[in-house]
């Protein structure tokens, strides 16, 4: 009996060696659709597994960012590189490929620091801008190219995204205005020639 015993263990713990170990969840974050800046970190050292993707610094773990666009307006999802310059991003919405950051040279400049205003301005960070429409989202990304100090990739950096909202106009309002138009410059040409006599 105790050699059966034996037996079912040996061969549940095979069984449970040829099963998938589980992945730690991400940590899920709530973008804001406020247009302020929200911080992302990537850092090989810190993340679980030593990957190049978004982590929560705390814990290791992987991090995505939810949000949503409601019905009638568009989003604008703008994406920047802080700290120092020569990283490039990949994105993703909902596991699926959205795009990538702006190409920039890898090796390190001065560091800008945490200021994404500024390194929005600079050429030499990279960065994206992205038009979303309605609809509820979750972005991921990962370090798609690391600035370098001497050669070697820091693969260490902090970035920043924002999401900007606005409505998207009626048909019927924009067919309007575009009617209204040609009246507004015929109202204009007849002013300016009864000014002229």
């Amino acid at each position: 009996m105790n050699h059966q015993r034996r037996i079912a263990a040996a061969c549940a713990l095979s069984l449970a060696a040829c099963l998938p170990l589980a992945s730690p969840q991400a940590h899920a974050v709530e973008l804001q659709a406020d247009g302020q800046w929200a911080e992302f970190y990537i850092d090989e050292m810190t993340a679980q597994g030593g990957g190049l993707g978004w982590i929560d610094t705390d814990t290791g773990l992987a991090q995505t960012f939810e949000f949503s666009v409601p019905t009638g307006f568009t989003g604008t999802l703008t994406v920047v590189d802080g700290g120092f310059a020569g990283d490039v991003f990949s994105l993703t919405l909902g596991g699926l490929p959205l795009g990538s950051t702006s190409a920039v040279a890898s090796a390190a400049g001065t560091a800008i620091g945490v200021d994404f205003d500024a390194a929005l301005a600079d050429g030499g960070y990279s960065r994206g801008v992205f038009t979303l429409q309605a609809g509820s989202y979750t972005l991921g990304g990962q370090l798609l190219q690391s600035a370098t100090f001497e050669g070697v990739p820091l693969n260490a950096t902090v970035g920043g995204l924002r999401l900007q909202v606005s409505p998207v106009p009626e048909p019927g309002s924009l067919l309007m205005l575009l009617a209204g138009l040609p009246l507004v410059g015929f109202g204009l040409r007849r002013r300016l020639q009864g000014g002229a006599q």
